[in-house]
């Protein structure tokens, strides 16, 4: 198994974002995990999300939304009111991004600059002739061309956008870097570039047609949210989400025929025990972490352990630690070399490797630092499953816009594709008392 997060830190719109000041229409905004804020000052920010609409049926479903086009910006304060070496800010009143001016609101609304203050609320008579709401309505607690461009994007009335989750983000596309095009640079690699390997990874190992002819085991990727925040979540890796999909997949009988669709029809019958199929099953498991790692900073050297520091384009890290902030111990490093030295790039109609296998480093912090986590402790504490902690080198870790290695993400989808394809070899060599 390979387990990833989706999610990265950002800033979410409030339930009543509604606000102004000096003459400018501003929105609230709350912060999601642990971001280094001060990158999000002067970015060209957009709202993506998903929105809860009402059907002409009367059913409520979800929409994706993504507005393609800056609306947004958190502008800095000019060097000239302040000289502070240190770039310091208040997050509940000085992250507000300005959505534009409360004039050309008012214009494109047909109305005076009178009306420049707050609505006034509405009367008694006017809420007598209108249905109850529980709430005030969307209009009432965000701008209204804010809800309008929300509707516009999920294909329905304004008065049909029933609620909506919203975060920002940073119109600036990813795209390659370096003078020799060897750096990524993009938002959210930490962690959409270990779950796009892992995806990749998966999809490759299937590759062939015969694949899975003389498999063993069960390939599964388990891409989690809320990592940042905690992971106590139902989407989240402490949940009992993933325990629970590999109690029901154990359950299931040994492959004994090429419609495997028909395996749920021996689920429960004849002689088949699977009492403690599911503990079997996580005891004879493996579980890769697979989050984004640290790559040495060459600004700030001293803050790194000597033996170790990662390098980009040098191969995905394997991350260790004494106080078991990663998973990884000594077996499992026996079993991700030896997955490494057989991932060469694979030919299109052959098992065998054409190329060597893919290099990898190791992280350790230094004992003056402290050291973050992964989903892989929650995960192998949850399961009782064998756990190695991993991820491919990157710097500007939780800032809106990072970088990665061109390199490594060809290094980890080699990797991950050999880890399904030869792990049932491979774990039955790994002898531990």
């Amino acid at each position: 198994m390979i387990g990833a997060h989706t999610d990265s830190c950002c800033l979410r719109i409030k339930p009543f974002s509604k606000k102004q000041s000096d003459g400018f229409l501003q929105v609230g905004v709350e912060t999601y995990g642990g971001g280094l804020w001060h990158t999000w000052f002067d970015r060209d920010l957009s709202i993506a999300g998903r929105a809860m609409v009402k059907t002409k049926d009367g059913n409520f479903v979800q929409k994706l939304i993504k507005i393609d086009k800056p609306l947004l910006r958190i502008p800095t304060l000019a060097i000239h009111f302040g000289r502070e070496e240190s770039f310091s800010f208040n997050k509940e009143t000085q992250l507000f991004p300005i959505a534009g001016l409360v004039a050309a609101e008012l214009d494109r609304r047909g109305k005076p600059e009178s009306t420049v203050k707050a609505e006034p609320e509405k009367s008694e008579e006017e809420k007598e002739g209108a249905p109850f709401q529980p709430l005030k309505v969307l209009t009432e607690r965000h701008h209204p061309y804010v809800v309008e461009l929300i509707a516009l994007e999920a294909g329905v009335e304004p008065a049909d956008l029933v609620d909506f989750e919203m975060i920002l983000y940073d119109t600036q596309e990813a795209c390659i870097g370096g003078i020799n095009e060897e750096l990524i640079f993009g938002a959210r690699l930490d962690n959409l570039g270990m779950s796009y390997c892992s995806t990749m990874g998966l999809i490759e190992s299937l590759s062939s047609p015969s694949a899975l002819d003389e498999e063993s085991s069960i390939r599964l990727i388990s891409l989690f949210d809320h990592e940042e925040i905690g992971s106590q979540t139902a989407q989240g890796a402490d949940s009992n989400l993933l325990p629970a999909v590999i109690r029901r997949l154990s359950a299931l009988p040994s492959q004994t025929e090429s419609d495997s669709d028909k395996s749920y029809d021996k689920v429960g019958g004849g002689d088949l025990d699977n009492s403690t199929a599911f503990e079997e099953t996580l005891s004879s498991s493996f579980l890769i972490s697979a989050d984004m790692a640290h790559s040495v900073n060459p600004n700030y050297p001293a803050k790194y352990e000597a033996d170790h520091r990662p390098e980009m384009n040098k191969g995905t890290v394997v991350k260790i630690n004494a106080n078991a902030r990663y998973a990884t111990n000594a077996p499992g490093i026996v079993l991700i070399q030896e997955v490494a030295r057989r991932a060469g790039s694979q030919s299109s109609n052959s098992k065998e490797a054409s190329t060597e296998g893919i290099p990898l480093q190791m992280f350790v912090v230094r004992n003056d630092v402290s050291c973050g986590s992964t989903i892989g402790p929650m995960l192998s504490a949850a399961t009782g499953t064998r756990t190695l902690d991993l991820g491919n080198p990157q710097l500007s870790m939780h800032s809106i816009r990072e970088t990665g290695g061109v390199y490594d993400v060809e290094y980890g989808i080699r990797l991950f594709d050999s880890f399904f394809k030869h792990f049932s070899e491979l774990e039955a060599k790994i002898h531990v008392d």
